[in-house]
């Protein structure tokens, strides 16, 4: 197996992967912070923190959530939570990522800021369902509008740090590769689409947008799971709700590092190790 890596080496198509092993962890609200992340280490190559709200219309919403016994992380101080949280990973031998969620840009800058200075990815938050944070104009509300959710990807860019975008798919009313490649457009090198029930629709973002990092999300339990998701082209998996299942973790890296060392079934994408000639350790 290859080994954890944590440079943030380029995230482009022609480079590097933007982790490896190509396996993340991916955040569960009010759970995954630097011990969570810390636990998943020796099976994974990136942890996705969070999510945290960072200004006030989306810390009311995630107050709304907690009132209705749904777990949030509300800390006093959102950016010193993010800061802290960081520098407890400090050392681990993975990539630190931190989903966030807000409003408006200005407070996604600030917090990719921090991201940056502890080379953390930063992933903005077009995921979250729950009606407080739709309402607060976060979460999957951004994929009605394209044009909020490139502005926050650009704030984060110009900031200085990696940026992801966690989305999903059977939204009604939204052409997900449409906003995916105005997120990448936008300065987005990863996108983390959970599939949801529709698997192929990994492959139609691969395609609107093949210079991307893609993850995919949703259902990631064992080698069957993870081959359906590389065959339509995704660059890695992302395992959620059993994150904290070490026996799904090995399965999981087992079967993606059996996929990239040249066991595979489908046409999926090549690896950057085989298309640039830079192996399969750390990136």
């Amino acid at each position: 197996m290859s080994e954890p890596g944590t440079d943030a080496s380029p995230d482009t198509r022609n480079g590097p992967p933007a982790f490896a092993p190509r396996v993340a962890v991916a955040s569960l609200s009010g759970e995954s912070d630097a011990a969570w992340a810390r636990a998943a280490a020796p099976h994974v190559g990136c942890a996705f923190l969070g999510g945290i709200a960072l200004d006030e219309p989306t810390r009311e919403a995630a107050r709304g959530l907690v009132d209705r016994d749904r777990e949030e992380f509300l800390p006093e101080d959102p950016l010193a939570f993010v800061d802290r949280q960081l520098s407890a990973l400090a050392g681990a031998p993975l990539r630190p990522a931190f989903n966030v969620r807000a409003a408006g840009p200005s407070p996604v800058a600030e917090a990719a800021a921090v991201c940056a200075e502890h080379g953390a990815v930063i992933e903005v938050n077009a995921h979250c369902r729950q009606e407080e944070m739709c309402v607060a104009g976060a979460g999957q509300s951004l994929l009605h509008d394209p044009e909020r959710l490139a502005a926050q990807v650009r704030a984060a860019s110009e900031a200085g740090a990696t940026v992801s975008v966690k989305c999903r798919t059977e939204v009604p009313g939204v052409d997900l590769p449409a906003v995916c490649r105005k997120a990448h457009e936008a300065g987005a090198a990863l996108l983390h689409v959970d599939a949801m029930d529709s698997e192929g629709v990994v492959a139609t973002v691969v395609a609107a947008c093949p210079d991307a990092f893609v993850v995919a999300n949703n259902g990631v339990r064992d080698r069957r799971t993870v081959r359906e998701y590389l065959a339509n082209g995704a660059d890695a998996v992302s395992v959620g709700r059993p994150s904290d299942r070490p026996e799904v973790l090995r399965r999981v890296r087992a079967a993606v590092d059996e996929w990239f060392d040249g066991d595979r079934e489908g046409p999926g994408r090549p690896s950057r190790a085989a298309t640039d000639g830079s192996g399969g350790g750390p990136a």
